[in-house]
């Protein structure tokens, strides 16, 4: 495999069509996340992908859109990125981040949306990762990392300190544990002052908080800093005038999605079992504050993604149930909840999990961006029962995706006799289709209808020819937490087989061809698509991304011990237990399958350390193997030019070994 591939036809291809879709320069805006109304209704303002330039990962802006008239306007001019804009109570002034300063380094602006004028704030230490206004609309409530701090393997999995490029390049990192620039606390900012107050108490770590009235402040907290504490953090609440707190809830599992009522009195939380931060998706607890009494909203079909307070009774939420996407509204005194919203093939835009926003005073009444695979971005004002499109987001590439193929649901029976369901990407040829198995990170995650245009791997294959399946094993989200913890303590059991009678189901069907099957995946699914090569020899090429191959390794290089601990449900000094049973590293020898083994060197979640292993056991047993790190990446590849050396090294493997 040659070093250089920037001159290769594919890499060219992959650039003109990053190109032809982020449009560099001209500011266009091409993507819409953090969509929210203004307090008016008049206005909606959205974080919108406006790319300056094919670097690094692609520069995003505020952006207004008129809700009447459905015209968008970009609001500021970066440079670098803009986001999570927030609108004041009286919806003159919104505040959003910007890394404008340097890279990553997030800072509190405020802007006037009516005049578009725009200031900075005062500097804290660390770099804000949320914010929220108080009531009165005088404070804002910040979320801060330290500059030391981690970042979640979703958002990269490396530290940002290692990448802002203060220090010298040969200066060594130091490692002596928690120190003060990897803690995570709130403060609050003064709009009168600029000046901002940190009030988390030492000794506390702060991941996610919201304001609960006036006074009070309720947070998923930690004893400690590191990015594996997240797994047993409680929920607490922090009186801001007594200077007293108190522990509101300890979970089995994670929290995430933390909303407050109007009052304060109850807060809104999901629990669940969880591969990640930042990835939560399950049962909704509401929480009286006064009382510590938990109320556990059983009544709701799916795993809760999303939680907004309508007034002190209902709750809008946005949920995943299966292969559909549903908005609903849950009543906390009768504990009955009311579907108001429900797709199959299009789901409400979100870079994780579907989004939506409140609109309007009706429990029911919610914005949100929505698509599909081959269905772009629009801007969905659902009143009443009825969807209003207030804009389409369009592209000069919109035409070309959808001659790219078809998308559909299809499912199938493990086994053991589970349903499985998964979403079949197919180009235009006839088949029977070379085929890749497609495996999602998590395991706690899951696939749904994504527009292609964001994805130049989806777009590459389908137009190379190849067929894609993307698998929702068991463990995966949008079922309930039973069925997400099918995959707790069995990762490599099961679910191993959850994808070989996938492919069966559509060889059987006349779909995909039996001698040109081929897997990738990132994460868990880097790990699965090691696994699976070292227990089935059906795979004619595969491509692991940020894989876990070793789980000890694993547990004692990476940032989330406590992830491998639960997950595997062993432990580390079991010479007979998983963490040698499920590692791939002690199957190289059954692999027949060309592998090509794709890391970060910076990556915290699954170390280069990993694919390296692999790689040279894959050498020795005499399969062919390749092996490119990434020395800028963290978790992933996910910087321009690097994801299009990346997905050029992948269409390639895939292309030499299983040619479509």
């Amino acid at each position: 495999m040659q070093a250089d591939v920037r001159e290769t036809e594919i890499f060219k291809k992959l650039e003109a069509r990053a190109s032809s879709w982020y449009r560099p320069g001209e500011k266009i805006a091409v993507d819409l996340a953090d969509v929210s109304a203004s307090p008016d209704d008049r206005w909606a303002a959205g974080t919108a992908v406006v790319c300056d330039a094919l670097e690094g990962t692609p520069s995003s802006r505020i952006v207004l859109v008129n809700l009447q008239s459905g015209e968008l306007r970009v609001a500021t001019q970066g440079p670098r990125s803009d986001r999570l804009p927030r609108w004041s109570p009286d919806g003159r002034t919104l505040a959003f981040l910007s890394d404008r300063d340097n890279a990553y380094m997030y800072k509190l602006r405020l802007l006037d949306p009516i005049s578009g004028e725009g200031k900075g704030t005062c500097t804290i230490d660390g770099w804000v990762e949320y914010q929220h206004w108080s009531r009165d609309g005088k404070t804002l409530l910040l979320g801060v990392a330290g500059f030391g701090a981690d970042l979640a393997g979703a958002q990269g999995g490396f530290s940002i300190a290692a990448a802002d490029g203060s220090r010298p390049a040969w200066m060594p990192d130091i490692d002596t544990g928690a120190n003060e620039s990897t803690w995570r606390s709130i403060w609050l900012y003064d709009l009168a002052s600029d000046s901002a107050t940190k009030i988390s108490p030492a000794g506390v770590n702060i991941w996610e908080a919201v304001w609960a009235g006036e006074n009070r402040i309720v947070a998923v907290c930690s004893n400690a800093p590191g990015e594996a504490e997240w797994y047993t953090a409680n929920l607490r609440m922090f009186d801001l005038q007594s200077g007293g707190s108190k522990v509101l809830f300890t979970p089995q599992d994670q929290l995430g999605w933390l909303s407050s009522s109007p009052s304060g009195n109850r807060v809104a939380v999901v629990e669940a079992v969880c591969s990640d931060r930042t990835i939560v998706a399950g049962d909704l607890r509401v929480i009286d504050i006064a009382s510590s009494t938990v109320i556990s909203a059983e009544a709701l079909v799916g795993d809760v993604v999303q939680t907004l307070w309508r007034d002190e009774q209902n709750i809008l939420f946005s949920a995943a149930h299966g292969p559909q996407s549903i908005i609903g509204v849950y009543n906390v005194d009768s504990d009955r909840s009311t579907e108001v919203w429900r797709s199959r093939d299009k789901t409400p835009s979100g870079l994780r999990f579907p989004e939506i926003s409140a609109l309007g005073t009706e429990p029911a009444d919610c914005l949100f961006a929505c698509e599909g695979y081959f269905e772009p971005q629009q801007l969905i004002a659902f009143q009443g029962g009825v969807e209003r499109t207030v804009m389409r987001m369009t592209s000069k590439m919109d035409s070309e995706l959808a001659g790219l193929g078809s998308a559909e649901s299809v499912s199938w029976e493990a086994p053991d006799g589970l349903s499985i369901y998964g979403w079949l990407l197919k180009p235009k040829s006839s088949g029977p289709h070379p085929l890749v198995l497609e495996i999602h990170g998590g395991p706690v995650w899951y696939f749904r209808p994504r527009y292609l245009g964001r994805s130049l791997q989806q777009q590459a294959l389908l137009a190379s020819g190849y067929a894609v399946l993307q698998v929702n094993p068991r463990g995966s989200s949008g079922r309930g937490q039973d069925f997400a913890r099918r995959v707790f303590g069995d990762m490599g059991g099961a679910d191993t087989l959850d994808f070989l009678s996938g492919l069966d189901a559509l060889v059987n069907r006349g779909i995909a061809d039996p001698a040109r099957l081929g897997v990738t995946g990132g994460s868990y699914g880097g790990f699965m698509t090691s696994w699976l090569i070292t227990q089935d020899d059906r795979f004619a090429a595969a491509v692991a991304v940020a894989p876990v191959t070793d789980w000890v390794s694993e547990h004692l290089t990476c940032h989330i011990p406590y992830f491998c601990k639960i997950f595997l449900d062993d432990d580390i000094d079991n010479p007979t237990g998983k963490y040698f049973t499920r590692s791939p590293i002690h199957f190289a020898n059954r692999v027949r399958t060309p592998t090509l083994s794709i890391c970060g060197a910076l990556d915290k979640n699954t170390p280069s350390g990993q694919a390296l292993e692999f790689h040279h056991a894959l050498q020795s047993c005499g399969v062919k193997s390749a092996l490119a790190t990434y020395p800028l990446e963290g978790h992933g590849v996910r910087t321009m030019p690097a994801s299009f050396d990346y997905l050029t090294r992948l269409v390639t493997w895939f292309t030499m070994h299983m040619p479509p």
